[in-house]
């Protein structure tokens, strides 16, 4: 909404004017402020999400939920807490002043935005290895449950704990900076009394004298261990691949060495055409580098998207110039070019390769938990070994639709992962039953995916993204199981809602709904 359309809320507005179960936004001494309405009750909270600035006057309300447009963070406006990430930070609470006939804001309250937990038992100490979505997240739950003793933080990489979703996207682009990426300051940690051991690695886990020990041979103890060492990126096995100018994008050193290596390169190559893929494959391109992107596939994430979707995805990267070699693999790499499966050779000065990941599970394996194509845990994320839990891109476990041990590699989820396994910890035993949510942008256009397809039956388009919206319903034994859109942020959060009910009915209202708006 333009600002100078924003009702002024110190002022207020006729109470009539906000229906229930409505939200608008307004504002207080300049400041952004949602105002929402739950049956009688008004709540007057911050404007924007605490994640990425998203307006939540566009996003959904559930009872007294908010959720986010961008992103679908939750937040509850009765505490201004954030409920679910991947917003951190809590949003500010403002007093709302109910009168006959108006409503209206007055200054902040003076009380915490969200009140203290009270000290919560549980083991000894917790030891984190990993740090990055799944690890970073469950520390501060840890915390925010109240637990007081030593939480420790182990990771390989050096930095602290960042915003990975950006490595391909802003940060890779030029048009964020490095500062925006940490997902907390130094300081956080040291507040919080969260021991940060970056650019250590773990060599051996001992879960019988719950130790583990790190390079070095230094040994930490352990009441509690939370495996959250996430996954490494596929390598091709190809001639040529080991050459300086060839780079996986995993971490933030990773995407800084890509950074100096574009700006000293004219022509890329990038070499798959999944989600990450795309996303180099845009950002180079905003960096004035011609780039080619070579796949075995004939239309991009048609196997995650559907057809339709994939090739409007493709349409749309043609149209800003990127140049695809599809139904192609890479033969060989040498220091001018790239040798495509067809004969073809592309000159590049830069190669990037973004081929999928596998679950870092070495550690796993090498002390006897059980693994399966990642560490096997149960519905409260508990792996075969007492005292030992796994979230994030590691984890298996079972999805609560089809009781199926799935394991997927998104952001937001791993964050949630690392959330519920954190609360476990403590004794909480709550089920993890979060339905699946990850997005991507590519230029102008941002994709919402809920749900999971693994084992989809069938791709049901409604609407088109050519005109601004659209989106694929994946089905299995006749139910939706997940959907990807394209537009109104709605259509993925009503989406995510109906999917999380579980309800067959609540599932179909839903695509009725989305049938008559999207045609």
């Amino acid at each position: 909404m333009p600002e100078e359309d924003r009702p002024d809320l110190a002022v207020g507005i006729p109470r009539d004017a906000l229906a229930r179960g409505q939200m608008i936004e307004g504002t207080y001494e300049s400041e952004r402020v949602l105002l929402a309405r739950v049956e009688e009750r008004f709540y007057a909270v911050a404007g924007v999400c605490t994640h990425y600035g998203a307006p939540l006057c566009e996003g959904l309300l559930s009872s007294t939920t908010v959720h986010c447009p961008w992103h679908h963070a939750r937040f509850d406006l009765e505490s201004g807490r954030a409920t679910a990430p991947p917003a951190l930070a809590d949003l500010k609470r403002y007093q709302v002043v109910v009168e006959p006939d108006r409503v209206r804001v007055v200054p902040r309250e003076p009380l915490p935005r969200s009140a203290p937990r009270a000290p919560r038992k549980g083991p000894d100490s917790v030891v984190i290895v990993g740090a990055g979505a799944a690890g970073a997240m469950a520390a501060e739950t840890l915390r925010k449950e109240g637990f007081q003793g030593p939480v420790t933080l182990v990771d390989s990489e050096p930095d602290a704990p960042v915003d990975r979703p950006n490595l391909s996207k802003d940060y890779l682009a030029g048009s964020a900076p490095e500062e925006w990426l940490p997902l907390r300051p130094d300081a956080f940690y040291r507040d919080h009394d969260l021991e940060l051991r970056v650019g250590t690695r773990v060599a051996r886990i001992d879960p019988t004298a719950r130790t583990l020990t790190l390079e070095g041979e230094e040994q930490l103890g352990w009441g509690a261990l939370l495996l959250a060492t996430g996954a490494t990126p596929v390598r091709l096995p190809v001639p040529g691949a080991e050459l300086a100018h060839v780079f996986t994008l995993r971490s933030l050193r990773d995407s800084r060495v890509i950074i100096g290596a574009a700006g000293q390169a004219r022509r890329a190559v990038v070499v798959g055409a999944s989600f990450i893929g795309l996303e180099v494959a845009a950002a180079l391109r905003a960096r004035g580098l011609e780039v080619h992107v070579v796949a075995p596939e004939s239309i991009p994430m048609e196997r995650v998207l559907g057809g339709d979707l994939g090739a409007f995805i493709r349409e749309l990267h043609e149209a800003n110039g990127v140049q695809f070699q599809l139904g192609n693999t890479v033969q060989a790499i040498d220091r001018e070019s790239v040798l495509l499966s067809d004969g073809t050779r592309v000159p590049a000065e830069l190669v990037v390769v973004g081929i999928g990941v596998r679950p870092a599970t070495e550690l796993a394996e090498a002390a006897g938990i059980a693994c399966d194509r990642g560490v096997l845990v149960d519905e409260l994320l508990r792996t075969s070994a007492p005292g030992i839990w796994a979230a994030g891109d590691i984890a298996r476990w079972p999805e609560p639709s089809s009781g199926e041990k799935v394991r997927i590699e998104h952001w937001a989820l791993a964050q949630q992962l690392g959330q519920t396994a954190a609360r476990n910890i403590l004794g909480s035993e709550q089920p993890f039953r979060a339905v699946p949510f990850f997005w991507s942008r590519h230029y102008d256009v941002s994709i919402q995916y809920v749900g999971s397809a693994l084992g989809s039956e069938s791709a049901e388009s409604v609407g088109d993204p050519r005109h601004g919206e659209g989106a694929v319903l994946f089905k299995r034994e006749g139910r939706t199981r997940a959907v990807a859109s394209v537009g109104d942020a709605r259509v993925s959060l009503e989406a995510e809602l109906a999917l999380e009910s579980r309800d067959p009915a609540a599932i179909v209202a839903w695509e009725r709904r989305l049938r008559a708006t999207l045609g």
